[in-house]
């Protein structure tokens, strides 16, 4: 815990006074007692109230500590809800995905664990789809429309090539679509993949832009991590094939301060699938995936089985709905002030008839 104007805590020093007069205080009072008439100084107290008469002052006393301690507003690093409104799935479709070394198979998993995905994300957060295998295409522009979101899972079809690149730098172009990452995407067509595409941008399909996109070498680069409006979660089962350099992808997504969380799927060993009437054996890249992952102060998870995977969405459901801040927190500490100085006030109230 931290103090945000820690100049009012010299405050404190009140403290040791305020106990000073209190002693002073009833050393007095004991001392005109020496002198009163006896008899009626003992019918006005009654019985002896012993330590009760003490309470309510130390009680007040904390709840001074307590306030002023408020007034240095205090702070501490807690959860709270994200202000993220954005989650973008980036799915590889890769030829590998048909491996059955998850049952019933590594893309059947996945599917069903992005789907399950879809439907705990709080209902204000928005969602958006890339699919990517030798390029990479958004198959669902961010939307709240989890129906929407569940069919367009259920649409992949699996192609050549993993172009994880790629899959990152669509992603940074459905949150950032004023930006021009098309240069950075060289010739892969973004129709490869022969899925329904909506484009690189949130335009509907068909709809013309008129605006010029910025260059994104022009771009100031932020802080890594510190987008606080979208995130990506990139799952993935091989090793980069074709298209830009993941790592630098990776790079690019921390200047503009979008966490990446990488997902590796499949066994260790890989598996070997035949596709197209070719044999690949799929092996996951996990140092590229974790590097990415560093870079923008994310985090690299692996999933071995479908079970795995759906604990790793699970995981990330809780890291994406809550996030630790630096947050003030003097409306604790003023409540819990008021809160004994009306003890100390009821208590004298209830034993003297009158607040001390």
């Amino acid at each position: 815990m931290t103090f945000i104007w820690t100049e009012m805590l010299w405050l404190l020093l009140l403290v040791p006074v305020l106990v000073a007069l209190y002693l002073w205080a009833l050393r007095r009072k004991k001392s005109s007692l020496r002198y009163g008439n006896l008899a009626l100084v003992k019918q006005a107290l009654g019985k002896s109230v012993g330590w009760r008469r003490h309470l309510p002052p130390a009680l007040f006393l904390l709840a001074i500590t307590i306030l002023i301690f408020a007034v240095a507003r205090p702070a501490a690093v807690i959860e709270l809800a994200s202000s993220r409104a954005t989650v973008i799935l980036a799915m590889d479709v890769s030829g590998s995905m048909r491996a059955r070394d998850v049952e019933p198979s590594r893309i059947e998993a996945s599917q069903e664990a992005a789907k399950s995905f879809i439907r705990d994300q709080p209902a204000d957060v928005q969602i958006g789809i890339v699919a990517f295998a030798a390029a990479a295409v958004l198959v669902q522009t961010p939307t709240l429309d989890r129906e929407a979101l569940v069919a367009a899972v259920d649409r992949f079809d699996l192609r050549r090539g993993t172009a994880v690149g790629a899959g990152v730098l669509t992603s940074l172009a459905t949150i950032f679509p004023d930006q021009d990452f098309d240069e950075l995407q060289g010739d892969n067509p973004f129709d490869a993949l022969g899925m329904p595409s909506r484009g690189l941008d949130s335009r509907p399909i068909g709809q013309p832009s008129n605006t010029p996109k910025a260059s994104v070498a022009d771009h100031v680069p932020l802080e890594p991590g510190s987008y606080q409006s979208a995130v990506v979660i990139l799952l993935t089962d091989g090793a980069t094939t074709v298209g830009p350099d993941p790592i630098a992808a990776g790079r690019l997504a921390s200047e503009y301060g979008v966490r990446v969380f990488t997902v590796g799927f499949g066994s260790r060993d890989g598996d070997v699938v035949d596709f197209g009437g070719r044999s690949m054996r799929a092996q996951l890249d996990s140092e590229s995936l974790q590097s990415i992952a560093d870079l923008t102060r994310a985090q690299y998870f692996e999933a071995q089985s479908a079970a795995d995977l759906t604990k790793v969405y699970s995981s990330l459901s809780t890291k994406l709905i809550s996030e630790k801040k630096l947050t003030e927190i003097a409306f604790i500490f003023a409540g819990l002030g008021a809160l004994v100085a009306l003890l100390g006030a009821g208590l004298s109230v209830l034993w003297f008839g009158r607040v001390a």
